[in-house]
């Protein structure tokens, strides 16, 4: 019996926004490769994620380790797009502590 060698896709697509997920899951590649960087095993990961399948997690990995350069550069892309975001939201968001001042003082009429 021979071992046939076949040649994997990672199990990463791209979503309608350009966001990379895992397999057939919602689930982000920055979020596998965070707890994996964590610590995390791919078990763990999976236990986390139940919509992960274990090969997914362990190619997605994998993928990450012979990529590292690309792949970390495409997640601090990631999160300097999430610190944008959250700047703007804090712009344009009144200050919450005034309102919840505002609400504890009304409370106490």
């Amino acid at each position: 019996m021979s071992l046939v060698l076949e040649h994997e896709i990672p199990p990463l697509r791209e979503d309608e926004i350009g966001v990379i997920r895992v397999g057939n899951s919602r689930v982000l590649l920055e979020t596998v490769i965070r707890a994996f960087q964590d610590g995390a095993s791919p078990e763990s990961i999976v236990h986390r994620y139940s919509t992960l399948s274990l090969s997914d997690v362990y190619n997605t990995i994998g993928y990450y380790l012979r990529h590292q350069d690309t792949v970390e550069a495409y997640l601090n892309q990631r999160e300097q797009l999430a610190e944008s975001i959250q700047q703007r939201l804090f712009s344009i968001q009144p200050d919450l502590s005034l309102i919840r001042s505002r609400l504890l003082s009304q409370q106490n009429l």
